[in-house]
């Protein structure tokens, strides 16, 4: 009985080996299925990583360079906008100032003042006064220029008397 049981023993041990090996199999099957199932993508594009990577890259630098132009574009448009409005500010104020000053011409006694001040009128039968301070440079006393020392004349005689001689 000894053999019967020892090779009952033995016999008990070989299908759990199997069973062993036939577990491991599976797993290193199952393994094998995913990693056959992660380059799946690999094998139907038929590129390594790397190869989908520079891929990738080169996407992705595409979109870039397609994106810069018009956003620098629209930048600089952005700052050309906000030149304008200042500018377009700036003009409505001097538009406004003009508008005021000619509401203040409007009136008689307005421009009989700016008369009296810029041209130096007169009403009839007043005597005018003019005082010249010694700081006031008078258009009158502005020094004469230097006599020349070539011949006088127009422009043509001076040229005609260079080339002659």
């Amino acid at each position: 009985m000894e053999g019967t049981g020892s090779s009952g023993s033995s016999r008990a041990r070989r299908p759990e080996r199997a069973r062993r090996e036939s577990v491991g199999k599976a797993r290193s099957f199952r393994r094998g299925l995913n990693a056959k199932r992660a380059s799946g993508a690999a094998k139907v594009l038929g590129m390594s990583n790397t190869r989908r990577a520079a891929v990738v890259a080169i996407v992705v630098c595409a979109l870039a360079f397609t994106i810069a132009v018009p956003l620098r574009t629209y930048l600089s448009q952005r700052s050309e906008i906000a030149v304008q409005e200042k500018r377009r500010a700036d003009l409505l104020k001097d538009v406004a100032d003009l508008q005021a000053r000619k509401a203040e011409l409007s009136d008689p006694a307005q421009i009989e003042a700016e008369a009296r001040r810029r041209l130096r009128y007169v009403m009839p039968g007043e005597t005018p006064y003019m005082v010249q301070l010694p700081e006031d440079k008078a258009p009158d006393a502005a020094p004469a220029p230097a006599p020349d020392a070539g011949p006088q004349g127009s422009w043509y005689e001076r040229l005609w008397s260079q080339v002659g001689g």
